[in-house]
């Protein structure tokens, strides 16, 4: 255990971070699900208007260091094909 001022709010901060990053990341998953469910019900519209609002969720978590930029952006160009292959 902590013994240091510094050091107990160091392990409450971080507690608190991982509470956010946690809430964080199972937005942008629920995101991306949301998109794949239209893709498999083959709905190329609706496929595309959930994945234009995904995008800034996911683009996001990035920028608050919840994922890496690679990893968002394999998602994200992996879904897009996804949705072009759609008729």
């Amino acid at each position: 255990m902590a013994n240091h001022k510094s050091a107990k709010k160091r392990i409450k901060r971080n507690d608190k971070f991982q509470l956010i990053n946690k809430i964080r990341k199972t937005r942008v998953r629920t995101f991306i699900k949301k998109v794949e469910n239209l893709i498999e019900e083959k709905d190329k519209k609706n496929a595309q208007l959930a994945f234009i609002a995904a995008q800034p969720e996911m683009h996001r978590s990035v920028a608050k260091g919840v994922f890496k930029r690679n990893t968002i952006s394999r998602k994200l160009s992996r879904l897009s094909n996804k949705i072009k292959l759609l008729k």
